[in-house]
């Protein structure tokens, strides 16, 4: 315990030193290169030299008390004025407080160097030239001014776009968790209501249709946290989904399955379930009217299609669940969208086949 608490403190103090360090480098640089630009021709020889460090020294002083105020001024209104709520009246409080303070220490660093430096006399200190010496110092802290604001407002603003990007993809994720929810009930409890109509016509088919379930159910719990899946997979489980439907309906329902490619192209899960549920319980399925359903590749769409024979809105109002699911697991996992065309004796869905990012 001891030893992690030295450690501890070590890692402090080396930390302190370190900013320490840095600072007092940048504005030993900040110093150095004013003095260049004042006095070039100082640095030609070693008297030269000698005679500009107590310039050097007041740039020095200057630099550092004013780098200095403008991170404490920063770091205070960090937390109470926001730059992207409130950024007029956050620039308004940061000058207004930030030069207040550059012309005090200023004036003080004057003060102190001038009585030091032999020019001034306690008795007799000008101070109307003072202040106006102080002024000078000024255009150092604009510039640092000028520095410290900048920084501050693109900090806030790249803190605010990660937060609220963090935001938008916390709430996609949960919408999305919540459309894939859906499906296991709503898969469940259709099926548990086919079932119970089935039981009393057919004992047999019925056992024949719990037996096909329950190989159904396995592939929906399966993918149940997958947001993608292969299309091979997905178009196998509709062909069972399918087979499943026939033992209730026998002949008054048909379905066909063509695909040319399924290596490396996938679907929402449980997507062509919805759209196969859709069509067998919106439309007619009789021996005068069977139904019929075609689930075929057409390079980068699999178009899912159903002869369009409704029946009446009042048996089986649609609520449009299903494919507004659809919709919106596409517009989570892609820019593209599904496409839905009615004729007279058709109802198609268009499913555009997605592709793994490189």
């Amino acid at each position: 315990m001891e030893c992690n608490s030295q450690e501890s403190i070590f890692k402090i103090q080396s930390g302190i030193w370190r900013t320490f360090s840095k600072f007092m480098l940048i504005n030993f640089g900040i110093a150095l290169t004013l003095m260049i630009l004042f006095c070039p021709s100082c640095f030609l020889s070693w008297n030269g030299i000698i005679n500009i460090i107590p310039d050097f020294l007041y740039a020095l002083a200057i630099t550092i008390a004013m780098s200095y105020g403008g991170n404490v001024v920063e770091n205070y209104y960090d937390s109470r004025v926001s730059w992207i709520k409130h950024p007029v009246k956050r620039l308004l409080f940061t000058g207004v407080t930030y030069l207040s303070y550059a012309f005090v220490v200023a004036f003080i660093i004057v003060f102190i160097f001038s009585l030091l430096t032999d020019q001034i006399e306690i008795e007799s200190i000008p101070w109307l030239l003072l202040a106006k010496i102080s002024l000078q110092p000024m255009i150092i802290a604009l510039i640092i001014m000028a520095i410290f604001t900048t920084r501050s407002w693109l900090m806030e603003w790249r803190k605010s776009a990660i937060e609220a990007e963090k935001l938008k993809s916390e709430k996609l994720a949960s919408q999305y968790q919540g459309l894939k929810d859906q499906l296991n009930p709503h898969f469940l409890f259709n099926s548990l209501n086919a079932l119970s109509n089935l039981v009393y016509e057919d004992a047999d088919r019925s056992a024949a249709f719990i037996q096909k379930l329950s190989k159904i159910y396995r592939y929906v719990l399966d993918v149940q946290n997958e947001e993608i899946v292969e299309l091979e997979k997905e178009v196998s489980f509709a062909k069972n989904y399918l087979e499943l439907q026939k033992i209730r309906f026998e002949d008054s329902l048909e379905f066909k399955i063509e695909l040319t490619n399924t290596s490396e192209v996938f679907l929402p899960p449980l997507s062509l379930q919805l759209l196969l549920e859709n069509a067998i319980k919106h439309n007619i399925a009789s021996q005068e009217n069977p139904l019929f359903i075609n689930i075929l590749q057409k390079g980068e769409e699999l178009w899912v299609s159903n002869t369009f024979q409704p029946k009446s809105s009042k048996d089986e109002p649609s609520k449009g669940i299903g494919l507004e699911n659809i919709r919106l697991r596409y517009q989570h996992l892609s820019q593209k969208k599904i496409t839905v065309t009615v004729t007279e004796n058709e109802y198609l869905v268009q499913l555009p086949l997605l592709k793994l990012s490189s």
